[in-house]
């Protein structure tokens, strides 16, 4: 053990609870187990955990639920949970009263459940997860990697609910009934004494997914955190990432979902370019909107990622230069950029965030349009890639 003050004051915690709840008449699921060549045998299971979460709220004000707070908070291995009532306190609660079948108290439940949460507490480090649900998108196989422990995944069947009995309140309209509603993203990851900015790392996985697939996909309304598979918390997902697009279901081919896990990291780029970041978030805004607005948007976009104070002219000369092949196509696309589509606006973006340093690019562009050998070689390369 090590800490026995807390394990005392976390004791008395949930014998003050059980002391409020004892008598009290718990639901009861009602489960069927049989097999074959035997008989049948059923079992009534008490529904403790939902019983707890509804009714938690009520406690949070008694002294003992205060002193255990206090004490948590003195505790530096517990400065990474947010909500340490719910967090902590409650799961540490319906870890005891499920090993006890409900509200006769056991002294080897809670000293499992207290050993659990010391585990958890004083380890070496945390395991982070947050999930949202994705829809727009299908996918082939079970799982699709974005890398640094991010994945467009298939969800399983009441996974959310399990863990969050809120969740289905929470969930877009019909998802886990239509084939483009039933995947999750998912940031998985090991941590030390921060969380990761969980609503950040996965509205740009959404941005990624929409620069490679087209698809009108979005994440959200809300993200559900667990730290050490416990629940730790449900935060809502960015606006632009939780508002989905018009436009039809897409599927998520290997392909693309290569593109989209080259594109995800270095939209950190924008943030260091304000040029860049202006061009991606009108092209992003420009999915939400209709004509005239939608093709300001996609003009300004086109002057932000290659204007160079400019103009839209130079700047459909270096886009043109940049996505062209043969003079045929460069000439085409001069024209095609003058009122451009938001789909000509991002495979644009895709070719100056695969570059990776959009001011270098602009100097590789001109020198290519004035016909400098080594211009027209790194734009040659550029397209290969």
């Amino acid at each position: 053990m090590r800490s026995p003050h807390l394990h005392d004051t976390l004791r008395r915690f949930c014998l003050g609870a059980f002391a409020t709840w004892h008598g009290t008449d718990l639901p009861f699921a009602f489960e069927e187990h049989g097999s074959y060549g035997r008989p049948t045998l059923y079992e009534y299971r008490p529904l403790v955990r939902g019983f707890i979460e509804a009714h938690a709220g009520r406690l949070r004000e008694r002294d003992d639920v205060q002193q255990a707070l206090a004490d948590l908070q003195r505790e530096p291995a517990a400065r990474i949970y947010e909500d340490l009532y719910r967090t902590v306190l409650v799961p540490l609660l319906v870890r005891t009263a499920e090993g006890c079948g409900g509200f006769d108290w056991d002294d080897s439940a809670f000293a499992r459940a207290y050993e659990e949460l010391e585990e958890s507490l004083y380890g070496e480090g945390h395991s982070y997860g947050a999930v949202a649900p994705l829809i727009g998108v299908s996918i082939g196989a079970n799982q699709i990697e974005l890398g640094d422990g991010i994945r467009v995944r298939q969800a399983a069947s009441g996974e959310l609910a399990a863990m969050w009995p809120e969740a289905a309140g929470l969930l877009p309209r019909d998802f886990g009934r239509e084939p483009d509603r039933l995947c999750v993203l998912e940031l998985q990851r090991p941590v030390d004494d921060e969380v990761p900015d969980a609503p950040g790392e996965l509205a740009d996985a959404v941005t990624a997914l929409r620069l490679a697939t087209e698809a009108p996909l979005a994440a959200g309304p809300v993200l559900f955190e667990r730290l050490d598979w416990r629940p730790y918390g449900i935060r809502p997902v960015l606006p632009i990432a939780a508002t989905a697009p018009p436009g039809g279901p897409t599927r998520l081919d290997p392909f693309r979902a290569t593109v989209a896990a080259k594109l995800r990291p270095l939209l950190a780029a924008a943030d260091d370019d304000a040029k860049l970041g202006d061009a991606l978030d009108r092209w992003e805004l420009s999915l939400f909107q209709g004509d005239p607005f939608r093709g300001e948007q996609l003009r300004q976009a086109l002057d932000a990622a290659l204007g160079n104070g400019e103009g839209i002219y130079a700047a459909a000369m270096r886009a043109a230069a940049l996505l062209g092949e043969t003079a045929e196509e460069r000439a085409e696309l001069a024209e095609r950029f003058r009122q451009p589509t938001p789909d000509l606006i991002r495979r644009l973006v895709v070719a100056v965030l695969l570059h990776g340093d959009r001011r270098a690019l602009l100097r590789e562009l001109d020198a290519s349009l004035l016909g400098m050998r080594a211009g027209r070689q790194r734009v040659a390369e550029l397209r290969a890639s």
